[in-house]
């Protein structure tokens, strides 16, 4: 028998990344358990990580490049993969024009440092203006928001979880997410702790969540209606002296109070569904507490005002005074500083073709894929490249983007799985699988409760001829350039460029830890770099080096608010929801993650089913202005009355996908009820909550 090896590696299958100890027979994985020395997860992981052993042995990965003949697929070898695709892009952008080729990446992008660090090296060349990513079917609000207060997109305020007194969360559930914008392994026993230090956790949200179950309070709310909560405290905070002055420069206080003036707690009420005095009595809570922080997540980003509630999230922690204070929300220190390395970011320097969506940080929202796609002319996208993605499940209206998809005139994927949207491929390109290369999490060390580190290496060998997803877009790069004459820039592998990121950062060269690849190679289980601590007023990157509270296009976006009509009586309102064992569309292949009840249902209160005489476990189909998916229906209380809830990433039953055990639970696509056309309108970010939907009989 083959002696026992033990590694430590952080899982990065969410936020959370929770060191691991994983132990090896050969290439043959033993076991996986929490690590009890890293001391940022504490021991702690979730059901996830115990799956890696699943994706690392799963029959239906993708192991070689693969090329569609007809209706089947054959394998082909890297150089010709390479070739071919170079000289059909290359092919398409001679005849119609850059913008004729769109990118699409994925959610797994910022889980994997070698795509971060050189997918651009090949789609770079490409020089299209038609980039999307998952950013805006999630957190682009956040990135927006930032960009616009405080000079950078990368410039997140994170909630001080440990040293808070009052934690208001709406939108989130960090239980079932691990924390999101918020990178917090355990995240329940830090919850636990800050009740148990006398403080309160308060949960606003459409339905009774697992954070909720363990708040002090939870107050009910109406999908897409967040803004008008947030209004009536911003509003109840000024109305009633309750604002703390801050240690920042600001810009734009006074302009805010004055544009907020008619968005009283009591006028919100009847939007939000949330009583005025509830309103004001939670201002007060917040505002009386020594540490408090307001933190906005997912549910709160996709609605049609998404944009507006991460700016009042961000301001009701400002004019407490809990912006950039400990206990409140602190901008980290990360050993690889992003913030001091990428560009801060631009906004609506150009739009979409056809509906005129603005464009951030160079990529336009996903919501406008398809029409790009189907909308004959000039620019029309013809070619794409996913990275990474699933978009068919994960992007509003997936119906229409699959057919989308099947009227290109090529397509290339990046990706281990033949799923719901790389089924329309020309070519797949499967890079290895994760516990074959080494990894930094670049990404998520910049939204961590704590400053931390660590260098993952490898745990087993990736097999001869495989390559690492770094290595292919190089490859690709190589023969793009050869094919089209474009100069090359050298490139080196990804552990170099952390390496010189490390060493530039506040913990590098000069600094007393002189922090490496191979420093950090000595502490296998991560390193801590203190609590969180106020840095924003040195690290801002506005112009005038103040906090702009108050960008002109949020401000005028409230006039938009103020002017949509109030909600209908009896209009049931459809949103997400979120799992433990689950992350988006790339998690239901592996049975350790699938097994038991299954939890892809329609959650429906009881009195929305007894008025439409229905009933718990029955068929039912959904309908909204897109589409109509069947489904189980499943009673619970936990709804607010008015809502039903569908997971998202669900819908595994389309012909030619090769997910053996997803298609066995298979659920239904909650993207084939959402709408391209409901959008924040000033990011573009899709409407994922608060869709209007039916629900009758099947």
């Amino acid at each position: 028998m083959s002696e026992t090896t033990l590694h430590h590696r952080a899982c990065h299958l969410c936020e959370a990344i929770c060191g691991l100890s994983i132990a090896t027979e050969g290439e043959r994985i033993v076991s996986i358990k929490g690590d009890p020395d890293d001391p940022f997860s504490r021991g702690h992981i979730c059901p996830k990580a115990v799956a890696l052993q699943d994706i690392q042995n799963d029959p239906d990965r993708i192991r070689q490049p693969l090329r569609r003949v007809g209706e089947t697929w054959q394998p082909v070898g890297w150089e010709e993969a390479f070739a071919e695709v170079a000289e059909r892009l290359a092919s398409v952008r001679e005849r119609h024009g850059a913008n004729a080729v769109a990118v699409y990446q994925g959610n797994p992008s910022v889980h994997n440092y070698g795509l971060m660090t050189h997918s651009n090296y090949f789609l770079g060349l490409l020089k299209t203006r038609n980039r999307y990513s998952a950013t805006s079917v999630d957190q682009l609000p956040h990135h927006l928001v930032s960009h616009l207060m405080y000079g950078h997109g990368m410039l997140l305020p994170i909630p001080d979880i440990d040293q808070t007194g009052f934690m208001l969360v709406l939108g989130g559930n960090p239980l079932a997410s691990n924390g999101s914008i918020m990178t917090v392994p355990d995240v329940e026993r830090r919850l636990k702790a800050l009740q148990a230090r006398g403080g309160r956790l308060v949960v606003v949200d459409p339905r009774r969540t697992e954070t909720a179950a363990i708040a002090d309070e939870h107050f009910f709310i109406r999908p897409g209606q967040d803004a008008a909560l947030l209004l009536g405290l911003l509003n109840t905070l000024f109305e009633e002296g309750l604002v703390r002055a801050s240690h920042l420069s600001v810009a734009g206080l006074d302009e805010v109070r004055s544009a907020i003036a008619a968005f009283t707690a009591e006028a919100m009420s009847a939007r939000c569904g949330v009583p005025a005095p509830a309103i004001r009595g939670l201002a007060r809570e917040f505002a009386a507490a020594e540490h408090a922080v307001c933190y906005g997540r997912l549910g709160v980003s996709t609605q049609a005002f998404g944009t507006l509630c991460q700016w009042l999230v961000q301001l009701i922690n400002l004019v407490t005074g809990n912006l950039d204070r400990p206990g409140g929300a602190l901008c980290t220190e990360p050993a690889v500083d992003l913030v001091a390395t990428t560009s801060p970011g631009h906004y609506d320097r150009w739009q979409s073709r056809v509906s005129g969506l603005p464009e951030y940080g160079g990529e336009l929202p996903v919501a406008a894929l398809a029409e790009e796609m189907l909308t004959p002319g000039e620019g029309q996208v013809r070619a794409l490249v996913t990275v990474a993605g699933n978009p068919v499940l994960s992007t509003p209206n997936g119906s229409r983007l699959s057919a989308a998809l099947s009227g290109l005139d090529f397509m290339l994927s990046i990706d281990f799985y033949l799923n719901e949207t790389t089924r329309h491929a020309d070519l797949i390109l499967p890079p290895t699988a994760p516990l074959e290369h080494d990894h930094y999490d670049a990404t998520f060390n910049l939204l961590a409760v704590r400053n931390v580190t660590r260098f993952n290496e490898p745990v087993l060998v990736p097999p001869k001829g495989a390559l690492h997803d770094w290595e292919i877009f190089v490859g690709l790069a190589r023969a793009y350039a050869a094919r089209t004459g474009v100069p090359l820039k050298p490139t080196v592998a990804p552990r170099q460029l952390i390496d010189l990121g490390l060493r530039a950062g506040p913990h590098g060269d000069g600094s007393a830890l002189g922090l490496s690849v191979d420093r950090l190679r000595e502490h296998p289980h991560g390193l801590d770099l203190g609590p969180l601590r106020s840095n924003l007023a040195a690290r801002l990157k506005t112009a005038d080096g103040q906090v702009n509270a108050a960008p002109t296009v949020l401000v005028a976006d409230l006039a938009r608010f103020a002017s949509q009509p109030l909600p209908r009586d009896g209009e049931l309102l459809l949103i997400g929801r979120r799992h433990v064992r689950s992350n988006n569309s790339w998690m239901h292949n592996y049975h350790r993650l699938v097994k038991g009840k299954p939890r892809h249902q329609l959650l429906m209160h009881p009195d929305d089913l007894a008025r439409r005489g229905l009933a718990d476990g029955q068929r039912v189909r959904v309908r909204s202005r897109v589409g109509l998916i069947e489904v189980e229906v499943a009673a619970s209380d936990d709804m607010m009355p008015g809502v039903v809830s569908l997971p998202h990433g669900w819908g595994h039953r389309q012909p030619g996908v090769r997910l053996s055990i997803a298609s066995l639970q298979p659920g239904a696509s909650a993207n084939d009820l959402t709408d391209e056309q409901q959008l924040d309108r000033v990011s573009g970010n899709a409407v994922l909550n608060g869709v209007p939907v039916e629900v009758e009989a099947a």
